[in-house]
């Protein structure tokens, strides 16, 4: 009879050692997380150590350990990675909900479309007349507004009251110099550039009639001379008046020289 051999084996030996004691040890383990479909997927950074065995969410999820993603224990699944624009904007999103405000409209979306043509005009006069009535109480003035429009401008006239000179000035430089504040003022509420016309005491009015008539006596001259005639320093208003009397006549023609406050008409004949 053959004797057999004693020599234990491999297995045989494992199976009469004691198990070793595995609590007070700590196993590195390195693991390549891998996709549904078997191909490596690259680790996290930080996450090239990791305990042996995947984490266990308690839902029966498993979650890789060094990811910044947090378990929704109501879901049972991590909340996809908006990235950090998305993520802001998702916060401003819900501090405008909580707060109850409404998000905002794109700027202009909601802007009405602006005035013009003659409610332009129109609204021209009533933001003159506004400025006017508050000046007149600060300088202690009594006077009435009246509003119209002529033509392509606001025209606005303080009237009603006997002394009004010390707002018209010197050949009217302090009417001037208060239409020019006035159209300021419009043009600051409404965001474009006025013709607005002031008048005070009917003192432009009564200057329109005079000029009107002095160009014209002017405009005969120059036709039957056939020499050119230089009226005397005039403001934009004034010069206007005489353009348009010469515009109106066949035979002549005018243009402005010099700069002001000299600034002058000259009529010359047509030729």
């Amino acid at each position: 009879m053959s004797e057999s051999s004693t020599e234990p084996t491999a297995d045989s030996r494992d199976r009469r050692q004691p198990p070793q004691r595995t609590e007070d040890r700590e196993l590195t383990v390195s693991v390549e997380p891998q996709s549904s479909d078997g191909d490596v997927v690259a680790p996290d950074a930080g996450s090239a150590l990791l305990p042996s065995g995947p984490a266990d969410s308690g839902s029966g999820d498993t979650v890789e350990s060094g990811s910044d993603q947090s378990v929704d224990p109501e879901r049972g699944s991590a909340p996809a990675d908006l990235g950090e624009g998305a993520s802001r904007q998702a916060d401003e999103e819900l501090d405008s909900s909580e707060l109850g405000l409404s998000k905002p409209t794109e700027q202009g979306e909601d802007d009405e479309p602006p005035i013009t043509g003659e409610a332009l005009l129109v609204q021209e006069g009533e933001i003159a007349g506004d400025y006017l009535e508050q000046l007149l109480d600060i300088l202690d003035y009594d006077g009435d507004i009246d509003l119209d429009v002529e033509g392509s401008r606001a025209v606005v006239a303080i009237v009603g009251a006997n002394d009004l000179d010390p707002l018209v000035g010197p050949r009217g430089v302090t009417l001037d110099a208060l239409q020019e504040l006035t159209r300021l003022t419009v043009a600051q509420q409404t965001g474009v550039r006025t013709r607005l016309m002031l008048d005070v005491g009917g003192y432009r009015a009564g200057r329109r009639t005079e000029l009107s008539e002095l160009a014209a006596t002017t405009v005969t001259r120059v036709i039957d001379s056939g020499e050119t005639a230089r009226m005397s320093p005039m403001n934009a208003f004034e010069r206007k008046v005489v353009h348009d009397v010469v515009t109106a006549t066949a035979g002549v023609r005018s243009e402005s020289e010099g700069e002001d406050p000299d600034r002058r008409v000259v009529i010359l004949p047509d030729r």
